[in-house]
């Protein structure tokens, strides 16, 4: 048994799905959550600048001790991970093979939906992941980069969001697709609407959840899992803007943020 915190980070705001879910998962282990705040967003930025800054949230949670990483964020997954995992001692999971083994798991038809951020999509990413695990998949992806203002200013399920959803999964539905990936941390949010407006015969795949899965069986594998009797406490620290994060932060998590810590990186 190991009562050494896991280490959830994102470049802002997002991951807090990702954190959540592990909660939910794991009620008995601590985490603390970095999001890197002051310099999101990190999808219009390069490959090299993105390694460069989750390489220093990296060295920041391991410093703190943590005996597990995740990155829970589409565009450090997609751009940074072989670079993190190389530089990681612990264990490090990101959030784009777990959603993509979940849909590749639960497609009937071969038919599958991705949608993400602008950069998540052009990244190639999940397309990449799921054709690795079944070559003959139809992979259709969607940006949507409305749906990220959307979640932050509280419409989840307003009748304004809906009609942009509609217009952004045409195409999905067009092309039949059976199981819809949510290819970015801020969409598990949305999923009541998303839902309807596809319908129940579409199985919509939640990467925070699938990550949370994937942690569990990692930390049980490797014998790193914290007791049941383990009294977890969780640590959240941003590195500029903590009224926003604290604001925003409460509707991803479902509860308030009661201390917020500020560390600046860099």
């Amino acid at each position: 048994m190991n009562p050494a915190p896991l280490g959830v980070f994102d470049s802002g705001i997002g991951g807090l799905t990702v954190a959540r879910a592990v909660f939910e998962r794991l009620p008995h282990e601590s985490v603390i959550y970095f999001g890197d705040t002051a310099r999101v967003p990190y999808g219009p930025k390069s490959p090299d600048t993105v390694r460069r800054y989750s390489g220093e949230i990296l060295a920041y949670l391991l410093a703190r001790g943590v005996k597990a990483l995740v990155v829970a964020c589409n565009t450090i997954s997609a751009q940074a991970l072989d670079f993190l995992r190389e530089r990681s001692p612990v264990p490090l999971v990101g959030v784009i093979e777990p959603g993509a083994r979940a849909a590749v798991q639960g497609t009937r038809s071969g038919k599958i939906g991705v949608i993400g951020t602008a950069g998540t999509i052009a990244s190639g990413a999940y397309e990449r992941a799921i054709k690795r695990l079944r070559p003959d998949a139809a992979v259709c992806v969607q940006a949507c980069p409305l749906f990220v203002p959307l979640v932050e200013e509280g419409w989840f399920d307003h009748s304004a969001t809906e009609l942009i959803a509609r217009e952004y999964l045409a195409p999905l539905q067009r092309a039949a697709v059976d199981v819809l990936v949510l290819g970015c941390t801020h969409y598990p949010l949305m999923k009541p609407l998303l839902g309807r407006v596809l319908g129940p015969a579409v199985t919509l795949v939640d990467s925070a959840e699938e990550t949370a899965k994937v942690v569990a069986e990692d930390l049980t594998r490797g014998g790193l899992a914290a007791s049941p009797s383990n009294r977890p406490t969780h640590r959240f620290v941003v590195s500029d803007d903590e009224p926003h994060f604290r604001k925003v932060g409460a509707k991803f998590l479902g509860e308030k943020l009661q201390h917020v810590e500020v560390v600046p990186l860099g």
